[in-house]
């Protein structure tokens, strides 16, 4: 077990000494600032992107996505297995200059404990000051604003959820600025795809997107190894999308597309508890977001508007429907779309996984068939063996059903398990109803399918 200390510095200027390593902490320097003022790792190219649209970003914004970056190179550059005594939960520190620390320090509880739920690590986030001469980090637009502004940022995934939450806002006739982030060619691909399709349904209106590719390169960290487990990555998605809302002006409403039963992430089991069970959008973890940008003046709200529903009811109650059928097989939900590689395919969805099945599910439930191309084409076919991956997940189902047809009440506590709902003791009865009606899509789709050890 290694404790690590990541700093940031902006840029050659930034040579000050760092208050408050602990003591035996290994420290890796990262300097976020490359040349004329410009921040690198792909967050320069984000901020270009919204001045090409005549739009600036706040500071406070850009000091948040600077914040993520950091998290976003601890979490993908530190191996648990490597790190962690119990190879999975991380000792980390975060040493960020911002433009108002003293405000910033405020907080670091508040993201410690919210990094902590995310990701499982234990974090400690301290704040100093940017060097003096560096001035604002977000660039003067080369554009002139746009005639009608975006009224509202949606996040975009290339995932089927977010697809629809697209469709929704543009058929309200909503003026949606789309932002997205990838790091791997799968997921630019299925975003590409998603704003093409999106754009040329919608030929007649300006659709504007952001697409950042922020991210770090292997061995960062000396040492460290490397992690694809990215419980950290909606962190940066809903940093990245603060930051383009905040060049709208206050009260924008940033909107994160997600299904209710896969937000709540009930766990199945319970290995499912711990490393198996994420929480990018669970209602804790983006009530304690909205609570960080309300104490920073950031002017944004994140907003889940399908969090009550099941993806099947998303699916349904699509705004454009013949639409959605056209492009649905171009969206991805899969987990690990790159393990079809080791049966000789192209990546595509596996068809097995958590997100594959409750994807599945959902469309058979919306649209009554699904044109996606599985790994696994058929659950019927063959007794799936639920000691590999191919029937582990739909094993765990299998038996997660068993026990809600066995006590159909444990719901109303089961919905509890992945997170506090505190925040929405007003909910609870939707949330369970969210959560039992998105077993049963699954169930319908798992009828007749046999997992077992073989």
């Amino acid at each position: 077990m290694s404790y690590r200390s990541l700093v940031c510095r902006m840029g050659p200027q930034d040579t000050g000494s760092i208050a408050g390593i602990a003591a035996g902490s290994h420290v890796t320097e990262i300097s976020l600032v490359t040349g004329h003022h410009r921040l690198g790792f792909g967050l320069g190219h984000a901020l270009e992107q919204l001045g090409e649209l005549g739009l600036r970003a706040s500071e406070t914004a850009v000091d948040l996505a600077v914040l993520a970056a950091m998290v976003t190179a601890a979490d993908t550059r530190i191996s648990r297995s490597n790190e962690a005594l119990d190879r999975w939960s991380r000792e980390i520190d975060l040493h960020v200059p911002v433009a108002d620390a003293p405000r910033w320090a405020t907080q670091a509880n508040l993201l410690a404990g919210m990094l902590h739920f995310l990701t499982g690590d234990r974090w400690n986030i301290y704040f100093r000051s940017r060097p003096s001469s560096l001035g604002t980090l977000a660039p003067t637009p080369v554009a002139a604003p746009p005639a009608e502004s975006p009224d509202c940022v949606c996040l975009l995934s290339g995932g089927l959820d977010s697809f629809i939450g697209a469709i929704d806002l543009l058929k309200a006739k909503r003026r949606p600025l789309f932002v997205s982030h990838y790091w791997d060619g799968i997921t630019s691909k299925h975003e590409s795809h998603c704003i093409g399709a999106l754009r040329g349904h919608w030929a007649t209106r300006p659709i504007p997107h952001i697409r950042a590719r922020v991210g770090f390169p292997s061995g960062l960290v000396p040492g460290a190894g490397d992690e694809d487990t990215l419980r950290g990555r909606s962190f940066l998605f809903f940093a990245l999308a603060t930051m383009a809302a905040s060049a709208l002006g206050d009260g924008v409403t940033v909107y994160l597309p997600e299904n209710g039963l896969i937000s709540l992430n009930v766990p199945l089991d319970a290995l499912r508890l711990g490393a198996l069970s994420t929480r990018t959008t669970h209602p804790f973890y983006v009530a304690r977001f909205n609570e960080l940008l309300h104490a920073l003046g950031a002017g944004a709200q994140l907003e889940n508007p399908y969090r009550h529903k099941t993806k099947g009811e998303m699916v349904r109650d699509c705004a454009d429907l013949n639409f959605l059928r056209l492009h649905a097989k171009d969206t991805m939900s899969c987990s690990s779309p790159t393990k079809a590689r080791w049966s000789g395919h192209e990546p595509m969805h596996c068809g097995h996984c958590v997100p594959c099945l409750i994807r599945r599910a959902a469309l058979l439930a919306g649209l009554g068939s699904d044109d996606t191309k599985y790994s696994i084409p058929s659950l019927t076919a063959q007794i799936l063996n639920s000691a590999k991956a191919e029937g582990s997940h739909v094993r765990s189902f299998q038996v997660a059903l068993e026990r809600l047809q066995a006590a159909p009440k444990r719901a109303r506590f089961a919905i509890h398990q992945s997170g506090p709902l505190t925040d929405h003791r007003q909910d609870w009865p939707a949330y369970e109803a969210v959560y039992l009606k998105g077993m049963r899509e699954v169930a319908a789709l798992l009828a007749g399918v046999r997992a077992q050890p073989l």
